[in-house]
This record gives C-alpha cells, sequence and structure tokens, in this order.
C-alpha cells in the first residue's frame, strides 16, 4: 500500500500563510480517486476539503478564498491555508483513496497538529537586487531591498519611506549609508545593519 508521509506538527504564523505536507510515493497499481482534509472541530472531525473525480470542493465557508490543496506533483496532497487566524489552531487530517487493480478501495490517513504563532517581526535584511553586491558600476541601474518575517502586517521604511529605494543610475553621489527599519504588529520596531553602498 502507498504510505502517507506527515510531519506530527506545522507551526504557522498568525496573519500569514502555512503549508501543511502531505506526501505518498505514487505506487503501480494503486489510482488515487478521493483526497480528503478534515478538522477536528470539539469532539467531531469536519470534511474542509474534498477532491473528486468531478474536481476540488471547499466544503466549509470559512476557508473558501484562502485554502488549496497541491496538484501539480503526483502523490503531493499537501494543504496551503493562508491568513491564518489563531482559531485555525487544530489537528487537520489528510485521508487518501486509492483504487486497485481489482476494484478495491484502500484509505490511509494521518494527523497533524497546526500551531499558530504571534510572530514578532524579524531583523530586516538590506540586500541589492544584483550579483554586485554593495560595490556596482557607475551608471547602473540598482535596487536595494528591505526584508524581514513576522506576522503581518509589517511596515518597511526605507531612507525616505517604502519597501524599495531604486537607484535609477548610480552615480558617485549616490556611495554612501543605508539602512532599513521595520514595524511589525508585535514587538519593537527592529533596524537592519547599516550597509555601505560604494559607486565606482
Amino acid at each position: 500500500h502507498p504510505i502517507l508521509e506527515v510531519p506530527q506538527s506545522v507551526t504557522g504564523p498568525w496573519k500569514g500563510d502555512v503549508n501543511i505536507p502531505c506526501t505518498y510515493g505514487p505506487l503501480q497499481g494503486y489510482t488515487q480517486v478521493l483526497v480528503k482534509w478534515l478538522v477536528e472541530r470539539g469532539s467531531d472531525s469536519v470534511t474542509i476539503f474534498l477532491r473528486d473525480p468531478s474536481g476540488d470542493h471547499i466544503l466549509q465557508a470559512k476557508y473558501r478564498g484562502r485554502l488549496r490543496v497541491n496538484h501539480e506533483v503526483p502523490g503531493d496532497v499537501s494543504l496551503q491555508l493562508n491568513t491564518l487566524e489563531m482559531d485555525d489552531r487544530s489537528h487537520y487530517t489528510c485521508e487518501v483513496t486509492w483504487q486497485t487493480r481489482d476494484g478495491n478501495r484502500v484509505v490511509k490517513d494521518k494527523i497533524i497538529e497546526l500551531r499558530v504563532q504571534k510572530l514578532s517581526v524579524s531583523k530586516p535584511t538590506l540586500m541589492t537586487g544584483s550579483g554586485y553586491g554593495f560595490t556596482v558600476p557607475k551608471g547602473m541601474r540598482i535596487s536595494l531591498q528591505c526584508q524581514a518575517w513576522g506576522s503581518p502586517p509589517i511596515m518597511f521604511y526605507m531612507f525616505i519611506q517604502g519597501m524599495f529605494y531604486v537607484l535609477y543610475s548610480a552615480v558617485v553621489d549616490d556611495s554612501g549609508s543605508y539602512f532599513c527599519t521595520v514595524k511589525g504588529w508585535l514587538g519593537f520596531e527592529q533596524h537592519s545593519n547599516t550597509v555601505k553602498f560604494v559607486v565606482k
């Protein structure tokens, strides 16, 4: 029989997205006919997603527009859940049904615990969108990008304001020290290291 592979638990960021893995190695003679995802609600398990021969069906209004199940890779039926709320914390069951050549059905399921955490924003990193690092030839277009992780919304401030600062034409005057700051839903404002930008 095919064997479902899942982690014991997965942690996702509040207001962010999470992938709950569920995979199996496809076997000759076993055809996938049904995929179900269920969530524990009190003492019951409620079906939230069903994939059958007629297509994909999201069965609970709470998940419409923010749930999808992978179908690009054979044997990968992982669940992607977006814009996590604290009440998404629960035990999720991945259930797959296969049909064998002789018409029998084989059903396997595995349970994964989903934890949702409110994450403070990380220390941001300032990067350039080029392979030159922070020393670039004069006249070249370079963008500086500020990156940080945490529970959204995250406000990015760089130089004047905004996430990107683009030097359309790097001239000598653009050399100098730069940094960015980010402020998350939780925690304190964080500052990146200062980088020295050199135009040659």
